[in-house]
């Protein structure tokens, strides 16, 4: 009894390198996954055209002229909406008030170019955008905290100093990459250039993003040549010093991933770890058990058995503890990863390949630090091993 207890407790270590392992697996594919799906929800075939970060008076270069040029220029476009955010304002409808709300001007287009329904009412047109109307189209999460179950339809919301109508209201998206879209306000982009943007601040009619919706994902390569010609011939500035970036959802999912894949090495070190500690703890319990068992290993080579016999006995009872171990790890894993997945708030996707993956590093780990013990087993002079008390 005191043998098995020994045994078990060589083990954790190898538990939880391999439960580590199917774990760090299961987070980072859930988390980039994740990061896929939140920016896919974005809109999709999307290609962002922004200011280029770092560039001298980029941030100042990027015009609603430029998203103008692309829509009449640009082969294989089905939309285009460029968005500014000026600075939080103040909101107040039915007789209550809302601090530091995000109010984003956009095109008409937008609902369409970035995937996103009106739930009720309708978006506004390019003819209300044109000549500044004075109209809102409320995120869900605005709607409910100003008018409940009440329709806000055809009511007037005022947006720092400016009362706007109502048009409709969009349907519930929730955080998508960080942004609360349930809590913005949305107005025509030349309203918000002309009562909401400072000159001073961000400048009369620059624009923060630009989106561009392709046709197909085959036609992506072919439009973003084309915005980027464009749109240096434009700016009048080298082809290799653009003041502007073109990127494309899977850019940013990639460059995400890079952030998940730090993650992911951080924790392969962790399992690595314990599969190491684990792996001693075997050896030390198979180098106590090979003198404990010193007598019966003379006994046994007397009787006939080879040292490569005795080597495979204990290099196997190495091996069936860390097997052992790697199959109650494999189970705390899955069940780990699962149980982090329900009751965490980070997505977790058991990757199917990890299981193997961690089981066979468990049979390498026993093997390894099996075999020293084993080889110091046969090594040992039957007459010697007899005599041994």
């Amino acid at each position: 009894m005191l043998n098995k207890v020994r045994s078990f407790l060589t083990t954790p270590g190898v538990i939880i390198g391999v439960a580590s392992v199917i774990v760090m697996l299961a987070v980072s594919a859930g988390t980039e996954a994740a990061i896929a799906e939140q920016i896919n929800a974005l809109g999709a075939n999307l290609i962002i055209v922004s200011p280029a970060r770092g560039t001298p008076g980029a941030a100042r270069n990027l015009l609603i002229d430029d998203a103008y040029a692309i829509a009449e220029q640009v082969v294989g476009i089905t939309g285009i909406s460029a968005e500014q955010a000026p600075v939080a304002q103040t909101v107040k409808a039915n007789n209550l008030t809302l601090e530091s709300i995000a109010i984003i001007g956009v095109t008409a287009d937008f609902p369409d170019v970035r995937d996103y329904t009106v739930a009720s009412g309708r978006f506004f047109e390019s003819a209300e955008d044109e000549r500044k109307a004075k109209v809102a189209v409320l995120g869900a999460g605005i709607a409910l905290d100003l008018f409940g179950t009440e329709d806000p339809i055809g009511q007037t919301v005022t947006v720092g100093t400016s009362k706007l109508v109502i048009l409709g209201v969009m349907e519930t998206k929730g955080m998508v990459a960080d942004v609360d879209y349930d809590g913005r306000i949305y107005l025509p982009i030349n309203l918000v250039f002309q009562k909401y943007v400072t000159t001073s601040s961000i400048g009369g009619d620059r624009v923060r993003t630009i989106y561009v919706k392709s046709e197909s994902p085959e036609k992506i390569p072919s439009i973003i040549a084309q915005i980027s010609a464009l749109l240096v011939e434009r700016h009048d500035v080298e082809p290799s010093k653009p003041d502007f970036s073109v990127q494309t959802q899977q850019d940013i999912i990639s460059t995400q991933e890079a952030t998940t894949a730090a993650f992911r090495d951080l924790l392969a070190w962790v399992a690595g770890v314990s599969l190491v500690v684990g792996g001693i703890g075997i050896m030390n319990i198979m180098l106590v058990s090979v003198t404990e068992r010193t007598r019966e290993i003379g006994l046994r080579q007397a009787l006939g058995a080879r040292p490569s016999d005795v080597l495979l006995q204990f290099l196997l009872e190495a091996i069936i503890l860390s097997l052992a171990g790697g199959l109650a790890g494999v189970a705390l894993g899955v069940g780990g990863a699962y149980l982090f997945g329900a009751l965490g708030t980070m997505q977790t996707a058991i990757v199917p390949e990890s299981i193997p993956l961690a089981f066979g590093a468990a049979a390498i780990v026993g093997i390894f630090f099996g075999y020293y013990p084993a080889t110091q087993a046969a090594k040992l002079d039957p007459i010697v091993a007899l005599r041994h008390e």
